[in-house]
């Protein structure tokens, strides 16, 4: 059978399916691209067989198609994120057991040695497709379709999988909810190795019949003269975007302050997520734009699970309420539930849930509780919406968007000549969410500044993971057991 994403793009085969600056590409367009692209990968075999293929393209129409022709060719599709340095890609595609990889010029450089040390067949998407495509495979719903990579407090990431199915589940749950129409216009800004990304804007997006208009990296000036073009009807972005764009704005002229508003004021919805929005962000984006936003809560590994309502009262500081076809409870510690007013642990089930972390049957079974999906996130039910309290474990930081966990990123700390001692924390900071800090105890009496930290930082974690802020400590604060007290450190940021 044809994957039914493929089948709603058929449907819609001569409308736009992704516009870029300089180009636009029709849903036939992505059809032939991505059948052309899953020959490839069968190079005349019959079916991957869940093969996974790793793949390294910025955002834009190549990235979808190379996508699609990996569930196509009936591939297991592992997006690399195009931030990484080096140890964080070859991580992901062996964790992965990735035998093919596919990267965009810009990248052969970083990934063909990873490709030849591991003995990967290795295809550049500058490589001439064939004229003739392939027969290609039925693809059952249950097959694994996607692996993303989310940090847990086990230190390094896991690889998520989800299948056909799961995605399917997600995409219409959204879909339902959010009202998404053929008639839909979404400026795509946020990363394509992340759940937020993939599924609530791109494939909710090609479900629809709807544009996704992609922009290659986001810069809050590019993203103001799009939405400033009036045609746009929906956007998605996380807080730490938010706080860009309001700052783009307050800078700008009054009558640019005007545009941009008026710019707003044509879309039919904006959505906040993957962090917790401050109300004062809230408040004055609803003063720029005239939209309430629209807060939701979901993870990589169940989707989106909560939200405001696209019609009626939507309440600062809430997540709102189930969306279609997902079960939420709250569970004590005990795994008992709790009462309306009392906090407890967020639990999810649903078609939407993912169905194991890559290779690791130990962490699938402790995440699960009687079917039901352990998040380690605490909220609170009030006047039957939901309110998010934090994490339950001090080990997950929330930064910009990004789960990332203080033990991978101490891992690799100790590497450091000169770090005996470390402790990551996250530091509340109304731009980020949560600030990655580190708190160090050095070798003898070295000196470490806090650029060259981050220089050495950067060729081996990503980014976001980097710490911002560093204090040097002679002794890290302990309990009577000896273990590293952590809201002790962070007192130490504040």
């Amino acid at each position: 059978m044809n994957l039914p994403l493929i089948t709603h793009a058929q449907a819609h085969s001569e409308k736009i399916a992704i516009a870029t600056k300089v180009e636009a590409f029709t849903y036939q367009d992505l059809l032939h691209t991505s059948s052309q692209i899953a020959t490839v990968l069968l190079n005349n075999t019959e079916d991957l067989q869940e093969q996974r293929v790793a793949f390294l393209i910025p955002p834009g129409f190549e990235y979808v198609a190379t996508q699609w022709g990996i569930w196509r060719a009936g591939g297991i599709a592992v997006p690399l994120c195009i931030s990484h340095p080096q140890p964080e890609l070859e991580y992901v595609i062996t964790n992965s057991a990735a035998l093919i990889i596919i990267a965009h010029p810009n990248f052969e450089t970083l990934l063909r040695p990873i490709a030849q040390a591991q003995n990967l067949r290795f295809i550049l998407t500058s490589e001439t497709l064939p004229d003739d495509v392939s027969r290609l495979p039925e693809i059952e719903l249950t097959r694994r379709a996607l692996i993303l990579y989310t940090s847990g407090t086990t230190g390094k990431p896991k690889g998520v999988v989800t299948t056909h199915h799961n995605i399917q589940s997600q995409v219409i749950s959204l879909v339902t909810a959010w009202e998404w129409t053929a008639s839909d216009r979404i400026l795509h800004i946020l990363p394509l190795h992340h759940i937020h990304g993939i599924i609530n804007v791109l494939t909710c997006a090609l479900w629809a019949g709807a544009e996704c208009h992609m922009i290659s990296k986001f810069d809050a000036e590019t993203v103001w003269n799009r939405i400033c073009e009036g045609d746009l009807t929906l956007f998605m972005a996380v807080p730490t975007i938010y706080v860009k764009l309001i700052a783009a704005w307050e800078a700008a002229t009054p009558e640019r302050q005007q545009r941009m508003s008026a710019g707003c004021a044509k879309m039919r919805l904006m959505v906040s997520g993957s962090a917790a929005l401050p109300v004062q962000v809230l408040e004055k984006w609803q003063n720029i734009s005239g939209h309430f936003l629209l807060e939701r809560y979901g993870m990589t590994e169940i989707g989106m699970a909560l939200s405001n309502p696209l019609h009626g009262e939507r309440k600062a500081g809430y997540v709102g309420k189930p969306l279609p076809q997902v079960e939420v409870r709250l569970v004590d510690e005990s795994g008992e539930l709790v009462a309306p007013g009392i906090p407890g642990e967020i639990q999810v089930k649903g078609p939407g849930v993912f169905l194991e972390y890559w290779q690791n049957p130990q962490a699938t079974a402790k995440a699960f509780q009687d079917g039901w999906f352990c998040t380690g996130d605490l909220a609170v039910v009030e006047n039957d919406n939901y309110r998010i309290l934090g994490r339950l474990s001090v080990d997950i930081i929330k930064t910009g968007g990004y789960k990332v966990s203080a033990l991978e990123i101490e891992e690799v700390l100790r590497t450091h000549p000169d770090i005996q001692e470390c402790a990551v924390v996250g530091v509340s900071d109304l731009e980020w969410g949560e600030r990655v800090c580190a708190a160090l105890v050095l070798q003898g009496s070295q000196l470490l500044t806090l650029e060259s930290f981050r220089s050495w930082a950067k060729e081996r974690l990503a980014i976001y993971k980097v710490p911002t802020r560093i204090l040097t400590v002679a002794e890290l604060p302990r309990n009577a057991m000896g273990k590293v007290t952590k809201p002790a450190v962070v007192e130490l940021f504040c």
